[in-house]
């Protein structure tokens, strides 16, 4: 398999000059994500909401390779503000606490102030066989 781009439609891919992800052979490396809802054109209020959103967006990039949060073995959170982290713990153990990947968390300003957290993973899509 040759590697290739998968793109969100995003302005802000086409802005940056990036792909929503890069898949290079059965290795998966998805960019930061936002929790930004697409079908309502919306950034949600709350850490939770974006937080689910985000890892809800990463599963559907990951569904397009073949892959799904189960071949996930490194993520990166970026959160905003440390009162945050007490607040996603739950939703980030639900989503990776059987799979335990690799993982970093880091406290840093985003790039609009309404984002609160943003995720990227990579994963390795294995064999179904």
């Amino acid at each position: 398999m040759t590697r290739h781009h998968i793109s969100s439609g995003s302005d802000f891919e086409r802005r940056f000059g990036y792909a929503r992800a890069v898949v290079d052979g059965d290795w998966i490396f998805v960019s930061g994500t936002t929790g930004y809802d697409y079908d309502k054109k919306v950034l949600p209020a709350t850490v939770e909401t974006q937080a689910r959103k985000a890892l809800a967006n990463i599963a559907r990039t990951l569904a397009e390779t073949g892959a799904s949060l189960a071949d996930v073995v490194r993520v990166r959170y970026y959160v905003s503000d440390r009162a945050h982290v007490r607040r996603i713990a739950p939703i980030l153990a639900d989503a990776f606490g059987e799979i335990r990947p690799a993982a970093t968390m880091v406290l840093c300003e985003m790039i609009e102030p309404e984002m609160l957290i943003e995720i990227e993973v990579t994963a390795l899509r294995r064999d179904a066989g």
